[in-house]
Parts: C-alpha cells; sequence; structure tokens
C-alpha cells in the first residue's frame, strides 16, 4: 500500500459541483484531491444538460425551416441526417471537456485519481489501491436514471439519459415512460428530429410546475406532433430491439398495448451511493440520498454532501450553489445555510417554462395572501416580429409588492427567468422591476410591463384621480 495521502479536502465525484468544489479549492492553494470512477464532467457534461440541450437545438433548427414560410422564406421540408446531429452533440461535448479534464485539474494543482472510492472508517477512503484521509470529505456523487419496477423492464431493452445520446439511427417511435422536463425535452426534440414519440405519464406531464404555464407548454408539443397520455400506468414492458410493447392502463379507459422501436426510462433520478460504504463513515442516508443539515453536513461532521446526491433539488445549478456554500465554510468558517426557496430552475421544451420563488399553489398553502399578476407575449413588440407570442410572464406578489414568485413560459423563457431570479432572490418589490430600464424590443419587457399592472387598479381610485386633477391646476 503507497503512503497515505493526507490533503486538506476530498472531494468524491468529478460532476459539476465536485468540479466546482476541488477548483475552487485548489484557486487558494488548498491541498486536494478529486476522486472520480467514471467520466470527468460528470452527468451534466456527458449525458444530461449539455447532449441534451445540443439535441434540443438540432431540433429546433429543422422546427425552424418549417416555420419558415410564416416569414416569406422557403427552403422546404428539412432532411435531417440523424449520424451528423449526433455528431454535432459530440461535437459540443468535446468543446466544452478541456475545461473538466484531468489534465486542467492537475495543472490546477489538484491530485486527480480515476477510481471507485469507498470508506474504511470515518476518516479515510480507498481509491485506486491509495488510501486517502483528509481533514474534510465532500461528497458530490451525484445521481443515476431510476429504473422503474415494472414487470419485464429488466428483460427489455430501455435507454436512458445515459444511453439515448449514443443511438446514430433515429428512433422509429420513441416511447417514453416519464412526463416531466427530460422526458418532455427528449420527446420534443426527437418528434422534430423525425421520430414518431409517445410519451406515457402515471400523473399530470411536468406536474411540479405552475400547470397555467404548463398547459401552454404542453399544448405546444402536441401541435408538434407528440402524444402525451396522461394519468396512464405502465403495467408490463416487453420487446428487443427495435420492437417495444408497453401494456398500459389509462385512468379513463382499458387496458391495452403501445408499440413502438425504442423505449427510453425518464421517471426521475436515484443517488449514487452504492459503493462508497457510508456506513462504515458513520454517514447516514435514505433513499432520497445522504441526509444533510441546512449547513450540508452529513452525520459525520468531516463529511459534506452536496447536488443530488444530497436529497434535494437536482439541478446542475443547484450542485454549483451548494459547492459555493461548502466552500465558504471549509475556506473562511463562515456560517452557511441553504435556502432552496429562490432556485430558479427552467424546462427547455419549446416553448420554455420557468420558474423561481413560490408558484402561486404553493404561495396559497402557505397561508400567504398573494395577488397574481399577469402579462401575455401577444402584447410584446419583440414577440409579435418574431411570430412567438405564446405563452405569459407571471408575478405572485406578496405584502407591500414584493414579489415572492414569478413563473414564465415562451420563448427564451430562460433568459427572462435571470431576470426574474434576481428579482425574486433579492426580495425585490414590483417597484424595482417597474422601474428598471429595459431596452427595446425585447422580450425581457414582458416582465417589466406585467409589475406595472400591479399599479393599474390606482388609476381607477377616486382619491387618486382627485389628487392628479388638483395638481393639474398648478399647470
Amino acid at each position: 500500500m503507497a503512503e497515505i495521502l493526507t490533503p486538506d479536502i476530498c472531494v468524491i465525484g468529478a460532476g459539476s459541483g465536485g468540479l466546482t468544489t476541488a477548483a475552487a479549492a485548489a484557486a487558494f492553494g488548498v491541498p486536494v484531491v478529486l476522486v472520480e470512477r467514471g467520466k470527468m464532467g460528470g452527468d451534466c457534461l456527458n449525458y444530461g444538460c449539455v447532449p441534451s440541450k445540443a439535441l434540443i437545438a438540432a431540433g429546433k433548427h429543422a422546427a425552424a425551416i418549417r416555420e419558415a414560410p410564416a416569414f416569406g422564406v422557403s427552403a422546404g421540408d428539412p432532411l435531417v441526417d440523424f449520424p451528423a446531429v449526433k455528431d454535432h452533440v459530440d461535437a459540443v461535448i468535446a468543446a466544452i471537456a478541456p475545461n473538466d479534464s484531468v489534465q486542467r485539474f492537475e495543472r490546477l494543482g489538484v491530485i486527480v485519481i480515476k477510481a471507485d472510492a469507498t470508506f474504511v472508517d470515518p476518516r479515510t477512503i480507498s481509491a485506486g489501491g491509495q488510501l486517502i484521509r483528509p481533514r474534510r470529505f465532500v461528497i458530490a456523487t451525484g445521481s443515476s436514471a431510476l429504473v422503474p419496477p415494472i414487470d419485464g423492464i429488466g428483460a427489455t431493452p430501455y435507454l436512458t439519459n445515459e444511453t439515448i445520446f449514443g443511438l446514430r439511427e433515429r428512433p422509429d417511435h420513441l416511447l417514453i415512460i416519464g412526463g416531466g422536463p427530460i422526458g418532455m425535452e427528449m420527446a420534443q426534440a426527437h418528434r422534430r428530429l423525425g421520430s414518431r414519440v409517445t410519451v406515457v405519464e402515471g400523473s399530470k406531464a411536468l406536474g411540479r410546475d405552475d400547470p397555467e404555464l404548463t398547459e401552454v407548454a404542453l399544448a405546444a408539443l402536441r401541435r408538434d406532433g407528440v402524444t402525451i397520455m396522461e394519468n396512464t400506468k405502465v403495467v408490463r414492458a416487453e420487446g428487443q430491439d427495435d420492437a417495444i410493447r408497453l401494456t398500459i392502463d389509462p385512468a379513463d379507459g382499458e387496458r391495452r398495448t403501445l408499440d413502438g422501436s425504442h423505449l427510453l426510462l425518464a421517471v426521475g433520478r436515484s443517488p449514487n451511493l452504492d459503493g462508497l460504504g457510508l456506513e462504515l463513515a458513520g454517514i447516514a442516508y435514505d433513499k432520497r440520498g445522504i441526509t444533510v443539515g441546512a449547513d450540508l453536513r452529513t452525520s459525520n461532521r468531516r463529511a459534506y454532501a452536496i447536488g443530488d446526491i444530497a436529497g434535494g433539488p437536482q439541478f446542475t445549478h443547484v450542485a454549483n450553489y451548494h459547492a459555493g456554500l461548502v466552500m465558504r465554510a471549509l475556506l473562511f468558517r463562515l456560517p452557511v445555510r441553504t435556502n432552496h426557496d429562490n432556485l430558479p430552475h427552467v424546462t427547455f421544451t419549446d416553448p420554455e417554462v420557468g420558474q423561481v420563488g413560490l408558484t402561486e399553489a404553493q404561495a396559497k398553502e402557505r397561508g400567504l395572501a398573494v395577488e397574481i399578476l399577469r402579462w401575455p407575449y401577444a402584447e410584446n413588440d419583440r414577440a409579435q416580429a418574431e411570430r412567438r407570442i405564446e405563452g405569459l410572464v407571471k408575478l405572485v406578489v406578496g405584502r407591500r409588492g414584493k414579489i415572492v414568485g414569478a413563473g414564465v413560459v415562451g420563448t427564451q423563457a430562460g433568459e427572462i427567468t435571470n431576470l426574474l431570479s434576481l428579482v425574486v432572490g433579492r426580495g425585490l418589490s414590483v417597484a424595482a422591476l417597474r422601474d428598471f430600464v429595459s431596452p427595446y424590443p425585447t422580450l425581457s419587457e414582458i416582465g417589466k410591463r406585467a409589475a406595472t399592472a400591479y399599479y393599474q387598479p390606482y388609476t381607477r381610485r377616486p382619491l387618486v384621480r382627485r389628487a392628479v386633477a388638483f395638481l393639474q391646476r398648478f399647470g
């Protein structure tokens, strides 16, 4: 056995959160060991955010060609070269990969070990034949696609987000189990690239977001030709390559079967706990992930857990947020506390759906007295110019005009969510959103107009009208 490594910090997992932690610590000259058993960059770079958005972009180009005649431009029907689309996805990953590579992190001063990490006691892990005994651990092992307990699924060929981007032949008919963000994004992208697509969802598609917003997005997917079956249970899966059959129980109909060429599982994520030896480390966990406090510390006071493995919201930007908090605690001994209430998220369908803070339903569940402000895309000049008028901005406004939540559905909703995230995160009021100067013509004006709507009732109040009339006497 080699000499025991004793860095200040050992990071387990080289996904987004782990890489952020290791890079930040190394930048301050803190000794760091980074252990990763798979690909550097983790799920986001290799199987998640990056390849999915690259595929979505290809689908958008195909849709733009189909929509071009509305602008007086005609190019005929798009010709989709699916292997070339896959080459595009691979090229995007390859362009970003050097930022997450072993070589870059070693240049930063990080010791990188490509191996499984296993705790052997509360203070020590074993990785690649090397013992590592740091002062503190940061566990950032992420999550993987959940395989649901469906009869026959184990003997049925299926895809997950880790394998679907490896396809070089376009699926003829893609069956998707799960109507969450991953399922709906992949459904629309593949439909636009020429596949038939059927989504089977056990409850409501995009059910975690405001239904007023998701209704707009789901209607667009259906217009694209995606079949969405909600409140439908999959009771059995069977088949072989290019011939998949699902037996389903719709809530409003009789049991029947669906036939397709490929099957994608998109029913959620499972934390990557296996093989870590958490029991030997004295680290508590359950099926949701490692149990952490608001400060992200585990039951082992030397260890923190961040990102998907910590059992909270499963987004790349949450892992980065956690990494920033942990660095403050480890490097500067500052008290930290997570607050997930104001974290934004976006579903990258077309139109996109963005949300930050409380939804209307969540605010009412908490007993908050709120006012709802809306402004439609159709009343925005830029949206009209681009013929993208479906959608709206929705503000959830609490006492004294404070914006406690905001949602948006429409083209570039993710970019508008950036502005709304700043407003909600900083606890700003409708006055702040009303008074900022938005360049014309831009879509962000929609949020400003929604805020301005807060003051419309004042124009009808007799006292306000009398005050204006009185002031007019002075010229």
